[in-house]
């Protein structure tokens, strides 16, 4: 038990939860490995897996998940369905473990699940709860494993909107950043992007790291209806800090079911900060994201009327 290694894909909600999975392990007295991160290969070995229809981001995760194989005892995969009642998370979400079952049906990897489904009266505490009941630790154990590792979880972000709002009170040209954390910080797709506007000399926000409650409230000064957890905090986000950038770009891989409904929304409802919808493939080049951004640039000077 104590020797098990426990995988984690560096795809999709690892970019949310992987403090909370990395306290929770070690203080279990289990090692976590993280695949590598995204390159070409990685993100075409998953192509190679997934459905033509199947999002980018799906793609890249199922690349991971392919690089861990053999490499561990266990892969950890996630369900999580939604917190709530109108606080859902996307399908894929909710799907990942039949999928990846599926598709590495004939690998001979084990993986590790744990469910998250609050309409169904199981929250996150009782899913690691089960988590654990299924590593063969004690309930005791866990219940303060993941005590710890969620205090670690929390700090981790607090620290982050911290120093985003360091960012919000300096002076010069800002841009928000509305994207999921998956795409935002691959360093193979949305790195790009942000390393774009920081060379520019761009300081840049991240409306999805603006705190959750706060975010969610705020969420319905642009809609009132949207279900989806996470574009609700990045709706939220966008309404607190739209008066404070001079351009926002909507971050997303294609093709994203819940991002094209939502961005149009953004559109439709955000009209007074100039907008740069941004969507991501397998075939986008460097070249041609890098002449929008700098077009989008050159827009905002001109606006400010420094260029």
């Amino acid at each position: 038990m104590k020797s098990t290694t426990i995988g984690l894909p560096r795809g999709m909600l690892y970019y949310r939860y992987a403090p909370l999975w990395r306290a929770f392990f070690q203080e279990v007295g289990l090692e976590t490995v993280v695949s590598d991160p995204t390159d070409r290969e990685i993100l075409e070995q998953g192509t190679a897996l997934a459905i033509d229809e199947a999002c980018l981001s799906l793609k890249i995760y199922l690349g991971h998940v392919a690089a861990l194989v053999g490499k561990c005892d266990r892969i950890l995969v996630p369900r999580v369905s939604n917190f709530g009642r109108h606080r859902n998370m996307c399908t894929r979400f909710e799907a990942l473990p039949d999928l990846v079952q599926n598709v590495f049906r004939d690998a001979g990897q084990a993986f590790l699940f744990y469910n998250v489904d609050v309409l169904q009266k199981k929250d996150e505490a009782e899913a690691f709860l089960e988590l654990g009941r299924t590593l063969g630790l004690p309930a005791k154990e866990t219940r303060q494993a993941y005590k710890t590792a969620k205090k670690a979880e929390q700090s981790q972000l607090k620290a982050k909107v911290q120093r985003q709002e360091l960012i919000r009170r300096q002076e010069g040209l800002k841009v928000l950043i509305a994207g999921h954390s998956y795409v935002v910080e691959d360093p193979y797709i949305g790195k790009t992007v942000t390393g774009y506007l920081k060379n520019a000399g761009v300081r840049v926000l991240r409306a999805d790291l603006a705190d959750r409650e706060s975010a969610l409230k705020h969420s319905r000064e642009l809609s009132a209806t949207c279900k989806w957890e996470m574009s609700r905090e990045i709706l939220g986000g966008i309404a607190q800090y739209r008066e404070d950038v001079d351009g926002i770009i909507l971050l997303s891989a294609f093709p994203c079911g819940p991002d094209a409904m939502v961005n149009e929304l953004i559109a439709r409802r955000v009209r007074d900060v100039p907008l740069l919808n941004l969507v991501l493939d397998s075939q986008s080049g460097t070249a041609g994201v890098e002449t929008r951004l700098e077009s989008f640039i050159d827009i905002i000077r001109f606006k400010k009327g420094v260029l």
